[in-house]
């Protein structure tokens, strides 16, 4: 699902499950290859996770809020609180111990 700035808050803060939030760019190489995963990992979590993408030239406001420098970075959030940040390229056998420990 992509997330934006009119219902980032509703979605991921006040969530009573936890979320990841991948911020990326139409643009970027990098995040067209995490796309995938994203993808994979949504279907793998659905009912657990919350699993989000955030188009950070359309929701520039959110991506300054949260400090994303580099694309593509993931933020895993619980009880509405940033819990960890993940920049660049990552694999999925990574996101899936992350998650795992997200759910614990």
């Amino acid at each position: 699902m992509e997330l934006n700035e009119q219902n980032f808050s509703q979605e991921v803060l006040k969530s009573s499950q936890p979320a990841l939030v991948d911020f990326f760019a139409e643009w970027c190489g990098p995040c067209k290859m995490q796309a995938p995963i994203i993808d994979e990992l949504a279907k793998e979590y659905e009912g657990r996770i919350k699993v989000f993408k955030l188009d950070v030239d359309k929701s520039q406001k959110t991506a300054e809020e949260y400090q994303v420098m580099s694309i593509p970075t993931i933020v895993l959030f619980k009880g509405g609180q940033e819990v960890e940040r993940l920049m660049g390229l990552q694999q999925k056998k990574v996101l899936n111990e992350k998650l795992e420990n997200l759910l614990k």
